[in-house]
C-alpha cells in the first residue's frame, strides 16, 4: 500500500485525434465531418447505436460526439452502456433540449460535456479540444491502468469495478458524474479545488456563474458517503474557494 503520489502528465498520442460523430441527422454528420476534418481531426460518422459499437471495434476513437435523440437506443442509454462496459472514451452529448435536468442526467450517465442544439461547429470543436487536453493531463491515478484500490477515511473505491465500498463492506452505487468527481477529489487529497477546477477536471469546461452542477454533485456524493452536510468529515467546503477532500488517500494495485 502506498500513499498517493503527486500527479504526472500523460504523453500525447501520435497522429490526428479520431472523433466519432453519432447522429441520425445526415446533414449534421456531413457538416461536422467536413468541419472537423478541415481542422485537423480524423472523423468517422454513424447514424445509430449499432454503428457506434461497430466503429469502436475498429481504429482507436479519441472522443465521441453523441446525439441524445437516436433511433433505437438513445444517447443516454448508449452513454450508460459505454461506461458499464468500462469504455473510458470522452463523450460530448448533443441534444435539441437544453434544460438543466437533461444536462445533469447526461452527466450522471457518464457524459463529459453537454451541448444543446442549435450549436456552432466552432464551439463544439473548442469543447472537443478542451476535453482531449484535460483527459491527457489527468493525473496517472485517474487512468484505468492505475492502482485498482483507492482507500480514504475507511472507504475504498474499486476503480476496476467502479464500485464504492463503505467501511462496513457495503457496495454504494455511484452515478457516472459522481464517480468522476470522486476520482478527481481522490487524486488531490488535502488540496482545495475551485468549482472551475472541478468542472475542468470532470467535464472539460469552465463554470458558468449560475451553474450549480458541481454543488449538486458534491451534495449527492456526500449523501453516498454519509457525510454530514452541516459538518462534513470527508469533503469539506472552503468558503469562497471550493471543496477539499480532507483525509489521506492510499493506493494499492
Amino acid at each position: 500500500m502506498t500513499m498517493l503520489q503527486p500527479p504526472r502528465l500523460a504523453a500525447t498520442t501520435d497522429g490526428p485525434d479520431h472523433v466519432l460523430v453519432v447522429d441520425d441527422d445526415a446533414e449534421i454528420r456531413t457538416l461536422l465531418a467536413a468541419y472537423l476534418s478541415k481542422n485537423g481531426f480524423q472523423v468517422s460518422a454513424v447514424a445509430d447505436g449499432r454503428a457506434l459499437w461497430r466503429a469502436l471495434e475498429g481504429p482507436h476513437i479519441d472522443l465521441i460526439v453523441l446525439d441524445l435523440m437516436l433511433p433505437g437506443s438513445d444517447g443516454l442509454t448508449l452513454c450508460r452502456e459505454l461506461r458499464a462496459r468500462r469504455v473510458e472514451t470522452p463523450v460530448i452529448m448533443l441534444t435539441a433540449r437544453g434544460d438543466e435536468t437533461d444536462r445533469i442526467v447526461g452527466l450522471e450517465m457518464g457524459a463529459d460535456d453537454y451541448l444543446a442544439k442549435p450549436f456552432s461547429a466552432r464551439e463544439l470543436m473548442a469543447r472537443i479540444k478542451a476535453i482531449l487536453k484535460r483527459s491527457r493531463s489527468l493525473p496517472v491515478n485517474l487512468r484505468p491502468d492505475s492502482a485498482r484500490w483507492l482507500r480514504f477515511g475507511g472507504w475504498q473505491l474499486d476503480t476496476q469495478a467502479r464500485q464504492l465500498e463503505s467501511p462496513e463492506g457495503l457496495v454504494v452505487p455511484l452515478g457516472g458524474a459522481e464517480y468522476k468527481l470522486l476520482r478527481v477529489l481522490l487524486s488531490h487529497p488535502n488540496r482545495v479545488l475551485t468549482r472551475d477546477q472541478l468542472l475542468d477536471l470532470t467535464q472539460g469546461r469552465e463554470a458558468d456563474p449560475l451553474d450549480r452542477a458541481i454543488d449538486v454533485q458534491i451534495s449527492r456524493l456526500r449523501q453516498r458517503l454519509g457525510d454530514d452536510t452541516r459538518e462534513p468529515r470527508l469533503i469539506k467546503t472552503v468558503r469562497g474557494e471550493g471543496y477539499v477532500l480532507s483525509v489521506p488517500v492510499t493506493t494499492e494495485p
